[in-house]
């Protein structure tokens, strides 16, 4: 299994040959329309938008959105596509295959790094607890990782988590026996008792915690603010069809604001695609940090860590790269785009 999952990475080095190769014969100039205002209209280049989300309960809400009907409301063709593989997402986007998807702002950053060119246009979410190192009755201290073997998927957000958390006590990657392992597939293993430890995501905590005796050592909470969650476009999204950027970021709130207004609905969709029952989908709900338009705005204005997204940012390219999970430091610049999210905030007052 780990060197199925390093194969998986091999992938990333190809990025810029990638993305030369699909850019070759696409000569067509992308139509842009008239504006972003609120009438309902068909996408301004006539095209989709294919945009990608995976199980996290900061990006089920893209699953409200559809069964709500509010990409029609909004006026936005969109091609929604649920990826059970977050790493096959993190492809799909860095080669070009979709147009959006939504993603942690580390493994963003590992993307950009590979040459990827990728515009952060939501700031959705923090994780706060939804990220957790899970442990057996047996280790009851981070110092007690040492030796032990440890399951989670290679150079995505848990494997950081790991790094953090060992970090504090003075502890690398190499004093613990580390196994790169897909994110689902880690879950089991641990549940079965295959490995002493395991990095996981909501909603795969869950099944993590079904082995007896295992507890969470420590999780996201633990580190606030070190893993936001974005929606992030291409450069030509940005560039070519700025009004329907702006139809997905209005559809983001106006779902939202369906979730507060419908939580019973909006939860049973979410559960649905997370395939937990809704009563298990509501107990993960305070593991993640929503953000509204002003605090999303807030976060992306910030000049401190870790509530600054840029900072925040920069302290994430060093770990990423003394971690060995980058080569080097991505270029940060014009990866974050608040335009669109003061556009929405001036339009609706929120």
């Amino acid at each position: 299994m780990p060197s199925k999952t390093r194969s998986r990475w091999a992938w990333l080095p190809l990025v810029p040959l990638l993305i030369a190769v699909s850019a070759c014969g696409d000569d067509d100039d992308a139509e842009t329309g008239s504006g972003s205002g609120s009438e309902p209209a068909e996408s301004s280049s006539g095209e989709p938008i294919t945009l990608g989300y995976s199980a996290w309960p900061g990006w089920f809400p893209w699953a409200v959105t559809e069964e709500a009907g509010i990409f029609d409301e909004v006026g936005l063709e969109v091609d929604l596509t649920f990826f059970a593989d977050y790493l096959t997402s993190l492809e799909a986007m860095a080669t070009g295959e979709i147009d959006a998807n939504s993603q942690t702002l580390n493994d963003t950053l590992v993307s950009v790094s590979a040459g990827s060119d990728q515009r952060i246009v939501i700031t959705n979410d923090n994780s706060a607890g939804n990220d957790a190192i899970i442990v057996d009755e047996s280790i009851t201290s981070i110092a007690d990782l040492e030796g032990k073997t440890v399951a989670a998927e290679l150079g995505v957000v848990d494997h950081f988590l790991l790094l953090q958390g060992l970090a504090e006590e003075g502890l690398t990657e190499a004093d613990v026996d580390f196994r790169g392992v897909l994110t689902d597939a880690a879950a089991t293993g641990f549940a079965n008792g295959e490995f002493d430890a395991v990095g996981v995501f909501a909603p795969f905590t869950l099944t993590a915690l079904e082995r007896p005796g295992s507890h969470v050592l420590f999780d996201s909470s633990d580190f606030p603010g070190t893993i936001p969650d974005h929606l992030v476009v291409t450069p030509e999204m940005v560039e070519d069809r700025p009004e329907d950027v702006q139809k997905l970021v209005d559809a983001w709130y106006a779902t939202l604001d369906y979730m507060e207004e419908n939580p019973e609905e909006a939860r049973e969709i979410m559960a649905g695609v997370a395939e937990i029952s809704p009563e298990e989908y509501e107990s993960l709900e305070a593991g993640t940090k929503l953000f509204s338009a002003e605090e999303a705005l807030a976060a992306f204005e910030g000049e401190e860590a870790p509530e600054g997204l840029a900072p925040m940012a920069e302290q994430i390219s060093e770990f990423l790269v003394t971690a060995g999970l980058a080569e080097e430091a991505p270029p940060l610049d014009d990866l974050l785009d608040p335009s669109f999210t003061q556009d929405y905030i001036d339009r609706n007052g929120d």
